[in-house]
């Protein structure tokens, strides 16, 4: 219940917290990781008959953070006044330590408090935000390592062909990197599959060393990958920047990043040539719109990493934006739970002007199955 109003609009008040786990459709892997299940953490916040939504996906303990930690520290403070939401959720977690999961929880709270704005205002998000275009390019994400190649044709024609996204992502560096065998296989059937007028990413997850990841590179040249997403760990800054500086492609990484400093230290080694930003990890749209500041003054463009009807408004709202990842995953557990959703047709999604906030309601019978 939120409280008595204040100069700045009513106080907020309690947050609602609720955490699903949606099964994936088919096994899925990366290089460094496999998984079988995805949880989603909302946080919901009400004022004045509005209702603002956020999420990040990260596990159930969000939600515990959320309550216990951020919502006492919430106390007092005006709707409207996000900044110092921001600011006090970022104190509470001092001891806690801020990234990792302490960061997904502040990011579904400030994104939940960006919608809860828009719809009091009666605007659209990325109209609160300030758009700079109408439209956000996207790019097809997925092609587990787990896929064999009838199902990685099948996905990437859907978007490819079907869908006329220009652009696609798979994954290699297929158990941690001791399988470039496959990884080159699959590189092949990739490009053969969406032909040669669609760009072809790649993603290693951080599986190779700096010298595996050259050598996979110079091995797929007849490829035309212009996209190595962590090709070496994220953290390992001098290894992205000798990759960077030997490869013709774009070197990607950041997607873990949720503070300002991490995201400046990056852009500061030259470790990147695009400085991806998970809104749902980062500490919401307030910190997204500081990385890509931090980015900017770097002479770099952002892309917005998985999540995408979370993400859209604050691309749409980022002048040194570049795309958003359409990942199989996301896309599937939000068209899932969410009325709203948008089409990728095209290669671009395109903001709803004509619903306020985010444009998206949680459609309550559907997602009860998977609640926990």
């Amino acid at each position: 219940m939120t409280g008595p109003a204040s100069d700045a609009g009513p106080l907020l008040g309690a947050l609602d917290v609720s955490a699903y786990r949606i099964p994936t459709d088919a096994p899925e892997a990366d290089g460094t990781f496999a998984w079988d299940s995805t949880t989603l953490v909302l946080v919901r916040v009400s004022a004045e008959g509005h209702t603002g939504m956020g999420w990040t996906y990260g596990p159930p303990a969000c939600g515990e953070l959320v309550k216990g930690a951020l919502e006492p520290a919430l106390e007092g403070i005006g709707v409207l006044d996000i900044p110092a939401a921001a600011e006090a959720m970022a104190r509470a977690v001092r001891n806690v330590g801020r990234p990792g999961v302490a960061a997904y929880a502040i990011s579904a709270v400030d994104n939940a408090l960006w919608d809860l704005k828009a719809r009091l205002l009666g605007l659209p998000l990325h109209r609160l935000l300030g758009a700079v275009r109408d439209r956000v390019d996207v790019y097809g994400s997925g092609g587990f390592t787990t896929y064999d190649a009838d199902q990685l044709r099948a996905q990437l024609e859907g978007w490819a062909v079907e869908q006329r996204i220009p652009r696609v992502k798979i994954k290699i560096g297929e158990d941690r990197g001791r399988n470039t065998r496959r990884d080159l296989e699959r590189i092949g059937q990739a490009r053969a599959a969406i032909g040669g007028d669609t760009e072809l990413f790649v993603d290693a997850n951080g599986a190779y060393t700096a010298k595996q990841a050259l050598r996979v590179f110079g091995a797929a040249a007849d490829q035309d990958v212009t996209w190595f997403e962590e090709p070496v760990s994220s953290d390992h800054l001098e290894g992205l920047r000798e990759v960077r500086d030997a490869i013709t492609a774009d070197v990607a990484a950041g997607e873990y990043g949720t503070g300002i400093f991490y995201f400046e230290r990056m852009c500061a080694a030259e470790a990147v040539d695009c400085l991806q930003v998970d809104v749902t990890r980062c500490g919401g749209i307030s910190q997204w719109q500081r990385a890509s500041a931090i980015a900017a003054a770097h002479g770099l463009e952002v892309s917005g990493h998985c999540a995408p009807h979370m993400s859209v408004a604050v691309a749409a709202a980022t002048p040194n934006f570049r795309h958003l990842e359409w990942f199989h995953d996301h896309v599937r557990i939000e068209g899932m739970l969410f009325e709203g959703t948008l089409d990728p047709a095209g290669g671009t999604i395109t903001p709803d002007s004509g619903r306020p906030g985010n444009g998206l309601e949680l459609r309550e019978a559907d997602a009860r199955p998977y609640r926990i």
